[in-house]
Formats: structure tokens, C-alpha cells, sequence
């Protein structure tokens, strides 16, 4: 899952960056509204955390923008300003969720989860499954056969973005869109070695195989 923060506070920027990252997901940082307007409309996002006091174009315009290309990448508007008529204006203009400032990162976390599942259209808030394999998304934890699997971040995030398209053939490129940063060479064997890691945690001493490779094609997580 990848996130799309735009935030001109450093401190802040840097805080939700390393705390979306360590949650799983792959994240960039814009600290003005013109370079998150630039990358909004250049890469796909699973949602996006905008600040609405931006540098060069506030997170509003930014916003009205993006709605008026007809995005329809879910935003989070973070912001300071805290009256209901701010609230609002900028769920008019196409937010579509407000968290004011100072905020606690356990909430903003469980909002970028919802909104990123309201995204996807999965309307099950809680739990991911694969035959004997269950993933939840609120305790961050997976189950094998009842017998819990220790993830990286990283790890999970490329599960989670596996079962999510259960069934489905996904490329070595989406998956370095998905679970890693751009900055990537699309010929690195970076996912590759995450599979393997991943598939020797999965499915090592269990009959059926959920992840497998389609040659030439990419990898596909099946119940059978």
C-alpha cells in the first residue's frame, strides 16, 4: 500500500513518515502543494495525508484540483484549523476525512486504514483470508493454521497487497510500486528475495502452497 503524505512541517513530515513506514506501508513526502499536486497526478496512491497551509499552493487548491482531473485517491486533510466550517469546506472540496492538529497517530493510522479499505471497496474492517491463513488488519497480526507468523513490515505489507488481489497475477513492477519506494531499479531482485522470504514463512511445512510464481508474469496468492 502506498501513501502520499504533504506536509511543509519537517518534524511532522518526518514523524508520519516513519511511523506510516514502520505500520508497513511505503510512503512519500511532498512540503509544498505543488509538488504534491505534481505527484498525485504522476503515481498511483492508496490515499494520500494532506496538510491544508502549504507553500506554493495550499492543500485546498490542491485538493479542488485533483477532484476537478477527476482523482479519486482518497484524502485525509490534516490541518490546524479546527472550526466545523473549515471542516466543512474542506470535505466540500473534496476531503474525505478532516483530522485536526495536534493529533494522535494511533487515530490518524486507523483513519488512513479505513480509508484505504473504503478505497479498495473492501468492506470487511477487520480481517483478510487465504484458506487456512488469516491476516488482521487492526492487530497487524497473521495466523497460519492458528499458529502466528512473525512479518516484517514490509513482509506484511506485500502479504496484505497479495491477498487483497487474491487470485490475481500481480507484476515484479507493481509490486515495486505497491510495497517499495520508485527510487528502486526495476531489474533489482528486491522482490524476488521478499517473496522467498515471505513464501518460506507462509508456506513451509504446509501441504497446499498459497504463493506462487507465474513465469515471465509476476506472482499469484491462490487457495488451491
Amino acid at each position: 500500500m502506498r501513501i502520499l503524505v504533504v506536509e511543509d512541517d519537517k518534524k511532522i513530515g518526518m514523524f508520519l513518515r516513519k511511523g506510516l513506514r514502520e505500520a508497513g506501508y511505503t510512503v512519500d513526502l511532498a512540503e509544498d502543494g505543488e509538488k504534491g499536486l505534481d505527484l498525485l497526478t504522476t503515481a498511483p496512491y492508496d490515499t494520500a495525508v494532506v496538510d491544508l497551509m502549504l507553500p506554493k499552493l495550499d492543500g485546498l487548491s490542491m485538493i479542488e484540483t485533483i477532484r476537478g482531473q477527476g482523482q479519486t485517491t482518497p484524502i485525509l486533510i490534516l490541518s490546524a484549523k479546527r472550526t466545523i466550517d473549515d471542516r466543512i469546506k474542506g470535505l466540500q472540496q473534496g476531503g474525505d476525512d478532516y483530522l485536526v492538529k495536534p493529533f494522535s497517530f494511533g487515530e490518524l493510522l486507523a483513519r488512513v486504514q479505513a480509508l484505504i479499505r473504503r478505497g479498495s471497496g473492501n468492506n470487511d474492517p477487520k480481517m483478510l483470508f487465504a484458506g487456512d491463513l488469516q491476516m488482521d488488519l487492526l492487530q497487524r497480526t497473521v495466523k497460519r493454521s492458528g499458529q502466528p507468523l512473525s512479518l516484517t513490515a514490509r513482509e506484511f505489507s506485500l502479504l496484505e497487497y497479495l491477498l487483497r488481489n487474491k487470485g490475481r497475477i500481480v507484476s515484479k513492477t507493481t509490486i515495486l510500486e505497491k510495497v517499495y519506494d520508485y527510487s528502486f531499479d526495476p531489474q533489482t531482485n528486491v522482490v524476488d528475495v521478499l517473496i522467498c522470504r515471505l513464501r518460506t514463512k507462509t508456506d513451509k511445512g504446509h501441504a497446499n502452497k498459497l504463493i506462487h510464481t507465474v513465469r515471465g508474469m509476476g506472482y499469484v496468492l491462490k487457495e488451491e
